[in-house]
């Protein structure tokens, strides 16, 4: 190396000086336009970027420099290698921090979250050393690779151990994953009011393992991670227009011109009220029944106002139908019996005309 010319050296220390102002002052430069970006968005990512880009070492610089200094002089095979090596483990580090500073950033924007959100912040937390963790063994084995030793034996003891792990605690490690999917994806929060097959609540707590929900009879559900993401859950919180649907059942024998107004009564009845008709018409021939189907959409995802809209609607129909003389139809069977003469049963085969002597409706 030091059998180089002053030309050589002079060319290197130059390379080696511009590649250190250059990555310098792009690194200023980024820092700057970022930091004033982020000061007028609302968005954490610029944020993010801003945290991984200032964790930029002077060392890694140092050493991206030197190696491309390093470039103009010749240099031979066993010190070109050395300089080799310490870039890339220099890069390598550097990229580990990057990475590092970006879960921690990730890991205190739900430290910071609402003060009623412990179980996210656990789970962030837990999760959060977790990739941390693997993220400075794999950086590790890269730079011991890099280094010039041999890893293999290493990383085949570390797959086998992690493989036996897996075995013992695949549920837990399913259930903590599922936590992550939770808080990554956000079906549900503290506070929604969700529908888990027959099971009706309010979200109360989301842990590493185990969600719990507070039934309607007060009763507390707890719910595994894994196995609540495998169920179809119903959402009522974010629900934002309600769809409402019901059958009027108007009686057999009703005349026709009673029935042609059923569908302008409801009408009236239902738009007189904050919501949206859709449609009433009649749909069918029941056992006992005329069926009118009426639908409606209630703007509010208020329950309990859609109640007391829903009361509001079937009161006034009620009351127009007494008005109306419509009969809402209700189950009903008829059974005739009939006298026979004495003689007369099993006579003979086939029809034969009977003569009633009585006949008696029942209703039920």
């Amino acid at each position: 190396m030091w059998g180089n010319s002053i030309e050589r050296w002079s060319a290197a220390l130059l390379a080696g000086a511009v590649t250190m102002t250059v990555l310098y002052a792009l690194r200023y430069y980024m820092l700057c336009r970022l930091r004033k970006l982020a000061g007028r968005t609302e968005s954490r990512l610029d944020d993010l970027v801003v945290a991984v880009l200032a964790s930029t070492h002077a060392f890694a610089i140092l050493a991206v420099s030197v190696y491309i200094g390093a470039q103009f002089l010749a240099v031979r095979a066993h010190p070109a290698l050395i300089l080799t090596r310490i870039a890339i483990t220099a890069l390598l580090l550097q990229a580990a921090v990057w990475g590092d500073v970006g879960l921690r950033a990730w890991r205190d924007r739900y430290r910071n979250g609402a003060p009623g959100d412990g179980g996210r912040r656990a789970s962030s937390a837990v999760l959060c050393f977790v990739l941390r963790l693997a993220l400075w063994v794999v950086a590790f084995l890269m730079v011991l690779d890099n280094l010039g030793f041999n890893i293999t034996t290493l990383v085949a003891s570390l797959g086998i151990g992690g493989v036996a792990v897996a075995l013992a605690v695949q549920n837990i490690l399913g259930d903590l994953f599922a936590s992550l999917s939770i808080m990554l994806d956000k079906p549900f929060e503290l506070g929604d009011f969700i529908i888990v097959g027959d099971v009706l609540g309010w979200v109360e707590h989301i842990g590493l393992k185990t969600t719990r929900v507070r039934g309607l009879g007060g009763e507390e559900v707890v719910f595994s991670n894994g196995d609540l993401l495998k169920s179809r859950i119903h959402n009522h919180k974010r629900l934002e227009r309600r769809r409402v649907a019901f059958t009027v059942r108007v009686a057999y024998g009703t005349p026709e011109e009673k029935l042609r107004a059923v569908p302008a009564i409801i009408r009236d009845i239902v738009g007189a009220h904050p919501v949206d008709f859709e449609h009433c018409h009649f749909m069918s021939y029941g056992e006992w029944s005329l069926n009118y189907e009426v639908v409606y959409v209630f703007r509010s995802p208020d329950w309990f106002a859609h109640l007391d809209t829903q009361q509001e609607i079937f009161l006034a129909l009620y009351r127009r139908f007494e008005q109306e003389h419509i009969q809402f139809a209700h189950p009903m069977s008829i059974v005739r019996v009939f006298d026979r003469q004495p003689g007369d049963i099993g006579a003979r085969a086939g029809p034969a005309p009977v003569a009633p002597v009585s006949d008696r409706a029942m209703r039920h």
